[in-house]
């Protein structure tokens, strides 16, 4: 009788939250700089952030990232130059000068030559040109930006943000259990606990022209990770 009553309850709580009938093709993983330069002050993008800066207040791309393989049809000589982190060394992206700028702006680990590392990992596995391959990261981050999330986390920076509070926003800005398709990190740094970043996941179609909360709404369930954290500030504490 204890284990039939056990696995009533059980089941009681699976059907309280059914599985989710997408499938996630790509994530979409965006950091909170700060907080990842609390632990690589010495990086060139984290010397030279400032409170005024694009990624004080707003998430920053890390990148666009295709379900399955990674480094399609890259040579060995690529993948080991990527691999010992010469990210600067890798080969220019064709990209255009807006698109360029752009990244610029919101990815300040192209000082570091994140861009290339991005695209010989992961974006050669997208099917897209790298134009088209960050266009559209840059459109979903864009989404993201404008939305109830990043507004609740820009107003709270420097104090401590609860996981119930993060996903309440990513299911008012992007619908009925958004939340359940993104992943929040945090780390340690010293007696504190850092929100650093998150990965979303997107349904099929993400290369196309379709809003973010399209492609949250069609992808698949994972876990949320973190219980909360604190929204670091630019500078080093």
């Amino acid at each position: 009788m204890r284990v039939s009553a056990a696995l009533l309850c059980l089941a009681a709580g699976l059907s309280a939250t059914p599985a989710l009938a997408g499938r996630t093709e790509a994530l979409l993983a965006v950091s909170w700089q700060p907080a990842f330069c609390e632990g690589q002050p010495d990086r060139p993008e984290c010397r030279s952030q400032s409170e005024d800066r694009f990624d004080a207040r707003r998430f920053s791309l890390h990148g666009l990232w295709p379900m399955g393989d990674n480094y399609c049809a890259v040579d060995k000589s690529l993948r080991d130059m990527d691999a010992a982190g010469d990210w600067l060394d890798l080969p220019a992206l064709d990209l255009e000068t807006g698109t360029r700028a752009a990244l610029e702006t919101v990815m300040p680990g192209t000082q570091s030559g994140l861009q290339r590392h991005e695209w010989i990992k992961h974006g050669t596995c997208s099917g897209m040109t790298a134009e088209a391959y960050y266009a559209r990261s840059l459109a979903l981050l864009e989404d993201l930006n404008a939305s109830a999330v990043a507004d609740l986390v820009a107003e709270n920076l420097g104090t401590y943000l609860s996981a119930d509070a993060i996903t309440a926003a990513f299911d008012t800005a992007f619908g009925p259990d958004a939340a359940r398709r993104v992943k929040m990190k945090c780390r340690r740094d010293g007696d504190r606990t850092l929100i650093t970043e998150l990965t979303i996941g997107l349904g099929a179609g993400y290369g196309q022209d379709r809003s973010l909360a399209d492609l949250i709404q069609s992808a698949g369930g994972t876990s949320f990770g973190c219980a909360g954290g604190i929204v670091d500030p630019a500078g080093f504490d």
